[in-house]
């Protein structure tokens, strides 16, 4: 097991799961300070050859994170500052869309704002039955910075969407998995059991179709669908010339488990 720790992000890797803690008591605000440290954790993560999945989770039993930083969206002091910050966030965000590793978010607590959109940048989301959802940046006189705009219609459509992040209403657990916001509702203390459940599953997993499988998909849903298929065919063929794609078919042929090497 490996660990590394900054003042508000820690990353621990066991059984090929990384586990990063937004740790910022007593909502896990997203401050400045916080995205350059989850910044620099994603790379760490990225280049650990030991980490095949990685679960995204916050400290204690309250948040997963409530938000960014008010006090930070107090001290900008011009439209191109702000206009910055958010440029700024969106990096990091898609830093965890493109990770080339399966993440997921344990949904630990409330999810709001910036934590929201956070949470939307993983792959998978699952969350605890008394967790509450919501774009409330429209309350503040703001709107959502870090991708709200643009992650929240493509997972829950379009008509929800827009009334959610102008109304700055909150939705409940359930309603977040009726609407296909989150993949798994399980009782709140199980949150983190659940996610490296499903975490250390993918990662039992080849690593090479997994990343194929992955980037097809996050290609295919910026593409038309004929580019997305040509992608798709031509990671087919990737996946088809490496050993795990010989094992795990001799494997189903012999009716056993495959032992997949990652190559």
């Amino acid at each position: 097991m490996s660990t590394s720790t900054a003042s508000f992000v820690k990353v621990s890797t066991e059984d090929g799961v990384a586990l990063i803690t937004i740790d910022r008591p007593p909502v896990n605000a997203l401050s400045r300070q916080v995205m350059a440290e989850l910044d620099r954790c994603l790379d760490g993560v990225k280049a650990d050859a030991a980490a095949k999945v990685a679960i995204l989770t916050g400290g204690g039993s309250f948040a997963f994170v409530a938000g960014a930083d008010v006090k930070d969206i107090a001290s900008l002091k011009s439209g191109e500052e702000a206009q910055q910050v958010a440029a700024q966030g969106q990096s990091v965000l898609m830093k965890i869309q493109r990770l080339g590793k399966p993440v997921i978010a344990a949904i630990n607590g409330v999810c709001l704002g910036g934590g929201l959109e956070l949470a939307m940048a993983c792959h998978l989301r699952v969350t605890g039955d008394r967790a509450r959802f919501g774009q409330p940046e429209i309350n503040l006189g703001i709107i959502p910075g870090f991708g709200g705009t643009q992650r929240l219609p493509r997972l829950i459509g379009r008509a929800k969407a827009i009334e959610l992040i102008l109304t700055g209403d909150l939705i409940m657990a359930a309603e977040a998995h009726r609407l296909g916001l989150v993949n798994l509702v399980v009782p709140q203390d199980q949150v983190l059991k659940a996610a490296k459940d499903l975490a250390r599953k993918i990662a039992s997993k080849g690593r090479v179709a997994v990343q194929l499988a992955l980037d097809a998909i996050e290609t295919g849903l910026d593409s038309r669908l004929e580019e997305g298929l040509a992608h798709e065919a031509r990671a087919f063929g990737q996946v088809a010339s490496t050993e795990d794609y010989r094992e795990g078919v001799s494997a189903f042929l012999e009716k056993r488990q495959p032992k997949f090497r990652d190559r």
